[in-house]
């Protein structure tokens, strides 16, 4: 397109503004290659055509895109497009479905690429198969909307729940937030009928309505703190490590998913939490860079003292010649 017609630099303005929001009319009418005066119209014909401009007095002022009932059309470079549709089919699974939310929308941004780099977006569609993440588990985008929805407002909700067991109950709640933790969504809540701290799987949320009552969250919450709290503690097997560093060492370096630490004088931690796994737990311990001891739960030092003994067996035996490239790079 010739970028000297009116189309084009109205196309051209609509960029800069969503590119750079609170540009002047001045800035924008020297990058647009016309003058100030010729600026605004160009600003009022993308108002003309619905698209939402809002403008700001004083000498910090300027044009930004504002919000609106209807999206105002998204101006992608090529790059950009193409790194999106990449990025897209990395992480949702059925992007190439045309079916699918997600595929639906990858194929609008798609069309709307330039012919050179729409064909290599499309090849990239067709060809790309991503292995699939079995932990993951995307749940119903109209659900998932509702309920970040209902946080946003702080109204509080009802909830159609299944468990992994297949029981089924209803609940209200308020919803805190959602947080995405390795390929799951969660909702972090208070049961209003436990006065509790909840996570809920999205994916198992059956049906979401919208109360009239609000409420106030927490103040300084942290969700996801919460929810790997929340998630290191009822489950099978209770476990009990002191590590040999400060609170604040150990904080950096033991995952909040393996439980609660808390000082134990001023150059020990003790780590308290629960797992369903032991053997997961022990390689997780594995991974800390202090040293350590299991002090309460059998099952978890049992794990541990196992996988000592299997990575001193993983050395190599005395008299065999060690092979640097063995188990190096991929395969």
């Amino acid at each position: 397109m010739d970028e000297s017609s009116p189309t084009a630099r109205a196309l051209l303005c609509l960029q800069l503004l969503q590119d750079s929001p609170g540009v002047t009319a001045q800035r924008l009418g020297e990058k647009l290659g016309v003058s100030e005066r010729a600026a605004r119209r160009y600003v009022a014909l993308l108002r003309e055509a619905g698209i939402p401009i809002e403008s700001v007095r004083g000498p910090y002022g300027g044009y930004r895109v504002g919000r609106g009932l209807r999206l105002p059309p998204l101006v992608f470079t090529a790059t950009e497009a193409l790194g999106l549709v990449m990025a897209v089919l990395d992480g949702h699974h059925a992007a190439s479905d045309p079916s699918d939310p997600v595929g639906s929308a990858l194929g609008k941004i798609v069309r709307a690429l330039p012919e050179p780099v729409a064909r290599q977006a499309e090849a990239v569609r067709r060809n790309t198969a991503p292995a699939p993440d079995r932990g993951a588990a995307r749940p119903d985008p109209g659900t998932t909307s509702a309920l970040v929805q209902a946080c946003s407002t702080h109204h509080r909700v009802r909830l159609d729940y299944r468990s992994e067991a297949g029981s089924e109950w209803v609940m209200e709640v308020e919803p805190w937030a959602v947080v995405v933790r390795h390929g799951r969504w969660y909702l972090v809540c208070r049961s209003l009928a436990a006065d509790a701290l909840r996570a809920y799987r999205v994916d198992r949320v059956r049906s979401v309505e919208a109360l009239d009552d609000t409420f106030t969250p927490p103040p300084d919450l942290d969700p996801v703190a919460l929810l790997e709290e929340h998630l290191a503690i009822g489950w099978e097997y209770d476990v009990e490590v002191v590590v040999e560093a400060p609170l604040t060492d150990a904080g950096r370096c033991v995952p909040r998913g393996l439980g609660r630490l808390e000082a134990l004088g001023e150059q020990a931690t003790r780590l308290v939490g629960s797992t369903s796994n032991p053997r997961w737990y022990a390689a997780q311990l594995a991974s800390v860079p202090h040293a350590l001891r299991v002090v309460g739960g059998p099952e978890v030092e049992t794990a541990v003292a196992e996988l000592a003994e299997r990575l001193r067996r993983a050395t190599a035996a005395p008299g065999v010649a060690h092979d640097p490239d063995v188990g190096v790079g991929p395969r």
